[in-house]
């Protein structure tokens, strides 16, 4: 495949800490020289993990993949809250930490399971009179929020070290981690926030073997050309 031809598809890629999405879509546009990049799902900048672009066509279908059920991992940290529910936020207050049982806190993760609903946080990308309620949170402003409907398919936790929990959640689409972890905290006592988090599978693509920020950076763009997933190839992939 050359560069000159403009290639319709998704290309799979495990975002690195600190960028963007976005930054992760200009970055490919730059290397690829294709204009028409999008991207399905924001990833917060201390989030890594599976970033799907759609390139040409493919953009027609974001919304489609953007719709899919999501999984991540992540470290929640006990005992103290912040602005933006992660790590990346100021703290707003700190709590000791009770003695942590794998029952009290598989008893609170129990509360969040199924379909329950969620507020989103103000530090997000969803728009109140066209505007993002990051950049009113910006401004020191908050506004009301609606709750929204999420579901949880499953969790598993995999390790407790106080003041820490490590765990894996698959949910429905328009969920925040950054809020469960806070929501999981609040119903342990102590409140919380999240330290790490990264992105598994979105809809029936894994994580497992997507182009690196590394390779998108260094690697000759006629091989990353090759690995964008056709649009035939998307819809046998999807069972569609």
């Amino acid at each position: 495949m050359s560069l000159t031809a403009t290639p319709d598809g998704v290309l799979l890629v495990d975002k690195a800490p600190g960028m963007t999405s976005h930054d992760v879509v200009a970055l490919v546009r730059r290397r690829l020289q294709i204009k028409k990049v999008g991207h399905c799902g924001t990833l917060d900048p201390i989030a890594t993990g599976l970033l799907l672009l759609t390139l040409g066509r493919g953009t027609k279908i974001q919304d489609l993949l953007m719709s899919e059920d999501k999984e991540y991992a992540g470290t929640l940290s006990l005992g103290a809250t912040t602005d933006t529910q992660d790590r990346a936020g100021q703290i707003l207050e700190e709590r000791p930490v009770p003695e942590l049982t794998e029952e009290s806190v598989r008893a609170a993760f129990e509360k969040f399971r199924g379909d329950f609903y969620q507020m989103p946080p103000m530090v997000s990308a969803i728009k109140q009179g066209g505007v993002p309620l990051y950049k009113l949170a910006r401004q020191g402003k908050v506004v009301e929020r609606e709750p929204r409907l999420v579901h949880v398919y499953s969790y598993a936790i995999q390790k407790i070290a106080s003041p820490e929990v490590d765990f894996s959640v698959s949910c429905s689409k328009g969920f925040y981690v950054r809020t469960y972890a806070h929501d999981i905290g609040e119903a342990l006592g102590c409140g919380a926030h999240l330290k790490n988090l990264r992105r598994t599978r979105s809809g029936r693509f894994i994580v497992d073997g997507a182009v690196t920020v590394d390779d998108l950076q260094k690697a000759d763009p006629v091989d990353i050309l090759g690995r964008i997933l056709t649009l035939p190839e998307v819809s046998r992939m999807r069972g569609a």
